[in-house]
């Protein structure tokens, strides 16, 4: 088994990644999110605390130049859940679960990103527990390859302390498995 550093290392364009961990006591659980930017307006944002979660923020405003795919809240808090996103489709998980819908009817509502040509896939996931052991759910929406059709893929896992599951860029595109790290 790799660790996070080792996983990452020599990868010259992670992307962006989620990573779920528990502590050994099954008391706490962990949430690591990251992104990277190819372009100046990409790489012009910082997370913020906000009251139900993170929210992305121009770092410089006067940079910004089209702040659609680029700010959006990546984590919110819901009635004991966390959720975690790559895009403002953490909110369309946010306002299903509000509603009674799940995680994946939410995201049977939407698709990879519309900036061709790189179609930048949506990672989302989820983390909760039932029964008093944590689960968490992954989801990757990204272009088939030729970018015209969508795949949509969803994970389940319960979660032991040694479990870590990463969804990251391999390349310039998510091809596999989550990692277990």
């Amino acid at each position: 088994m790799n660790t996070a550093g080792e996983n990452l290392q020599g990868n010259p364009y992670p992307g962006r990644g989620i990573v779920f961990a528990i502590n050994p006591q099954n008391s706490a659980a962990y949430i690591a999110y990251f992104i990277m930017g190819r372009s100046e307006n990409s790489r012009n944002r910082v997370f913020v605390p906000s009251a139900d979660g993170v929210v992305t923020q121009a770092a410089n405003p006067a940079k910004l130049k089209d702040p659609r795919l680029i700010l959006y809240t990546p984590v919110r808090r819901f009635n004991g859940l966390s959720i975690v996103g790559n895009g403002d489709q953490t909110d369309t998980i946010f306002e299903a679960l509000r509603s009674g819908a799940s995680f994946e009817d939410a995201l049977r509502t939407r698709t990879f990103e519309p900036d061709a040509p790189h179609y930048t896939p949506r990672i989302s996931g989820i983390i909760g527990r039932e029964d008093g052991k944590f689960y968490y759910k992954l989801s990757l929406l990204r272009a088939a390859p030729g970018g015209a059709a969508l795949e949509r893929f969803f994970w389940e896992y319960p979660i032991r302390y040694s479990h870590y599951k990463r969804v990251s860029y391999r390349g310039n595109t998510y091809r596999g498995l989550p990692l277990h790290i």
